[in-house]
């Protein structure tokens, strides 16, 4: 795989910036991101990264650089990505049950905009009326993803408008003049059965009629990534081709014809980034206690929480010792809280000061980071043409004691 960073390179970013440490590596998210736009080239499709997995400012540029478009899940998120020097027209924001001022501030930087709530609507309406285009976000009572705290779409969720308040929303729309561009749903992450987003085009579909002025369908995002070896991702060829013949012979969605003309858009953000990321940890113990042997490092869930949180596989290879001989180990972090990476993992043979590498890091890893225990958050590295690059700093204790005022 031509985005893949090798053993050898892992193990120098590690001995030349410190570990513990993120790497990414920007021809992966290039690879990621031509598959789709290749894949979806047969019909009109944008694609927004989810900027809520790595919003590094070096990550977002190269996004930016490839041709990629930006969704933002805050108004900060908005303006990281206008100072990586997305034009509004390329920033979308999805909002999510937050205040109506962080609304105001989106229309003034002149970003698209998703709507998810009843309340926010209105209040939009009675503001903007039809002088400014907005989308909704429909919450379609579908559940998908590989993991109930990451499925979105299903009818307990937070998440957007439920699709049975239709007439609450078209009051709204009548009542204020609402100009109503774009339909979103997104249904939940891991998402690997194409049926699923058909399932949630179907929802749209019996929208359609209902926004005369409508003219962007948006799937969300929700691809599956590998975590475990031999797993396969999203076959988003496959996928692409489905959602092309779903809309073809859909009589109303149906770009053909007397069908109206529609864009489709996507947010793919682990997609393009999960898979370009290692989060790298130096084995600071080896604890044999009989019935179970622990490798501990020097990095925990305030640095990757994925595991703890969501039960995330994530495959570990010792990079100092790749041809070791295989054995069974627990691995763990170094804060006062259970922090297991791996449970009786089979891995080369670890030896303390042998360097980790935690695979799949790229999403929601330095992201949802803490400095909890006090601990700094890892210095971040760019591999780009094969040459790393430093894209921040590790934590020092003035970052820790920042912002903190002393009261005597």
């Amino acid at each position: 795989m031509k985005g893949s960073l090798t053993h050898e390179q892992l193990a120098a970013a590690a001995a030349e910036f410190g570990t513990p440490l993120y790497v990414y590596h920007a021809e992966k998210i290039g690879e990621q991101y031509e598959k789709i736009r290749s894949a979806f080239s047969i019909m009109d499709t944008s694609f927004f990264y989810a900027s809520k997995a790595l919003t590094n400012i070096n990550i977002l540029r190269y996004i930016k650089s490839i041709g990629c478009n930006v969704d933002c899940s805050s108004i900060n998120e908005v303006k990281l990505a206008l100072f990586a020097g997305f034009e509004p027209a390329r920033i979308l924001y999805t909002s999510n049950g937050i205040s109506f001022e962080e609304i105001e501030e989106a229309v003034a930087a002149g970003v698209h905009i998703n709507i998810d709530s009843l309340s926010n609507l209105e209040k939009f309406g009675k503001k903007y009326g039809h002088t400014y285009p907005v989308g909704i976000r429909i919450r379609p009572n579908i559940m998908a993803g590989g993991n109930l705290k990451i499925s979105t779409g299903h009818d307990t969720s937070k998440f957007g408008i439920p699709v049975d308040q239709l007439t609450q929303i078209e009051n709204l729309v009548s009542e204020y003049n609402i100009l109503i561009r774009t339909l979103h749903i997104h249904t939940g992450s891991d998402i690997k059965d194409p049926d699923i987003f058909v399932k949630g085009m179907e929802v749209l579909f019996e929208l359609i009629p209902h926004f005369p002025e409508l003219e962007v369908i948006d799937l969300g995002g929700g691809f599956k990534v590998p975590y475990m070896p031999g797993e396969k991702e999203t076959d988003v060829v496959l996928l692409a081709q489905k959602i092309k013949d779903t809309f073809d012979h859909h009589p109303v969605a149906g770009n053909h014809g007397a069908g109206r003309k529609f864009s489709i858009w996507f947010e793919p953000g682990k997609f393009l980034v999960s898979q370009c990321g290692y989060l790298l940890a130096e084995v600071t113990v080896v604890k044999d206690t009989g019935n179970m042997v622990f490798a501990a490092v020097n990095s925990g869930l305030n640095h990757l929480i994925r595991p703890m949180m969501y039960d995330a596989y994530h495959h570990i290879v010792n990079v100092s010792n790749p041809d070791g001989q295989p054995k069974i180990y627990t691995i763990t972090g170094n804060v006062c809280e259970t922090d297991t990476f791996a449970s009786e993992r089979e891995i080369s043979e670890i030896r303390e000061g042998d360097i980790l590498a935690l695979f799949n890091a790229g999403a929601y890893g330095f992201e949802m980071a803490s400095n909890y225990n006090s601990r700094f958050r890892p210095a971040e590295v760019l591999y780009k043409e094969n040459i790393p690059h430093l894209i921040r700093r590790r934590d020092t204790m003035q970052d820790l004691l920042r912002n903190q005022e002393l009261n005597s």
